[in-house]
Parts: C-alpha cells; structure tokens; sequence
C-alpha cells in the first residue's frame, strides 16, 4: 500500500530474558532474536530477486537463520540499520 510511512526505531532493551512481548496475532506469526554477530556473517545474508513480466525488477536483502527469514521491508530496515551500526563491517 502506498502512502504508508514506517519510522524503525533502535533500541537497548535490556536482557532479553526480562521481556515480555504480546505481538498482534494477526501480524505477528512469531517473534524471535538474531544477535547482531550473526547478522553480520556473510554466510547468513543473501539477496532475493523479483520478476516483473519475466524480468528481473529488482532485488532486495533477506538474512538467514535457520528456518527463519527475515525478508522484505524488515530485511531493508536491518540493512540500513547495519550500514550504520558496523560501517566497513557490513
């Protein structure tokens, strides 16, 4: 949908442990934790390409981790946050 605006937001937390997070369901299928070590892996970052009328269109980052992926708008918002996190790192 267009017109939509999203404003990530980076925070410290605390320890995980001490969280208790209630997700919308209808949103939210599950909800899980990548360090930010694994993040920056090479092993675990890829690209993902779309086709439009049997064309490539474009290609969008997508990060790995077991049975999860993190894809799509997350995907660009985790890489954006990278470049600023760990430059030259990532």
């Amino acid at each position: 949908q267009q017109g939509q605006m999203v404003a990530p937001v980076v925070a410290n937390l605390g320890p995980l442990e001490d969280l208790t997070l209630t997700p919308n369901p209808d949103e939210v299928e599950e909800g899980f934790t990548l360090p930010l070590a694994h993040l920056l892996r090479e092993e675990n970052q890829g690209y993902t390409h779309f086709r439009t009328a049997g064309r490539y269109s474009y290609t969008l980052p997508v990060f790995l981790n077991g049975p999860h992926k993190v894809w799509g708008l997350t995907a660009i918002i985790t890489e954006l946050t990278l470049e600023l996190l760990a430059p030259g790192r990532y």
